[in-house]
């Protein structure tokens, strides 16, 4: 059986985001759907083939699956095997042994993360070191060296994680949209609330990564994906390219590495 279509199934806390390759390895189709936690594999199959007739895609021929919300990868896996036949590779530190991950407990990085390890090589042409801020239920920062090195990171806070903090402890406070107002002063509640959580997250970002780069031996390119990257570029001083699809080309990669 032909390894194309090739699936890449990247499950986060908060949401997951699909992917179908050719055998260039080019994403012909992308899909975003909401973490269901509570999804069984029948379900996920039935999502999966629902988006697959949508866009009049081809089923996938394999599969490669990155995780960090048990029990759904595995449900996942069991909804591809079960309903598609596709065994699916599922990307963790201990089957990726070209991979150094420079880390006290090597197992416990996230797959998400080697996944953009993976992403990044690309920007690594004129740098020794890439930092890729993924911004998702949580921001991580992850430092990338030439020659897949995983080198550490950082984890903070995501934003919509506190903007919901602050809601839940603040009854007076309304909830808003997460979007950057039109001056860091503002003259109502709505737009304070908008400086704060975008602004200030903004340079946030900024400060870490100067801090990041300053520990660095050279010079270190900055990447943003996520959902919030979008709302923050322009804002942020400190990245270099905005690139929301790097994760899941990243699983294409690090698939078609083995």
């Amino acid at each position: 059986m032909p390894a194309f279509p090739l699936l890449a199934v990247d499950v986060g806390n908060t949401s997951t985001v699909l992917g179908l390759a050719d055998a260039s390895h080019t994403l012909t189709h992308t899909w975003r759907v909401r973490t269901g936690r509570e999804m069984l594999p029948d379900d996920l199959a039935l999502q999966l083939r629902g988006l697959l007739d949508l866009a009049g895609a081809q089923a996938p021929h394999a599969a490669v699956l990155s995780s960090v919300a048990p029990p759904v990868g595995q449900n996942y896996a069991l909804a591809l095997k079960r309903h598609f036949a596709v065994d699916a590779f599922e990307v963790s530190a201990e089957n990726l042994p070209d991979v150094r991950v420079e880390l006290d407990q090597p197992g416990a990085v996230g797959a998400d993360r080697l996944c953009n390890l993976f992403g990044a090589e690309k920007y690594l042409a004129q740098s020794e070191y890439a930092v890729v801020v993924d911004f998702g239920t949580s921001t991580n920062f992850d430092v990338i060296g030439r020659g897949r090195r995983f080198i550490g990171g950082v984890l903070a806070t995501g934003a919509q994680v506190s903007a919901d903090a602050l809601f839940a402890r603040a009854a007076k406070l309304p909830r808003i949209t997460l979007e950057a107002p039109a001056s860091a002063i503002g003259k109502n509640t709505v737009h304070a609330l908008q400086s704060g959580l975008v602004f200030g997250y903004a340079e946030m970002v900024d400060g870490l990564l100067r801090r990041v780069r300053a520990e660095l031996p050279g010079p270190a390119v900055a990447i943003a994906t996520g959902g919030f990257s979008r709302t923050v570029e322009g804002i942020c001083r400190e990245i270099d390219h905005y690139d929301e699809t790097l994760t899941l080309r990243g699983l294409v990669e690090l698939w078609a590495s083995r």
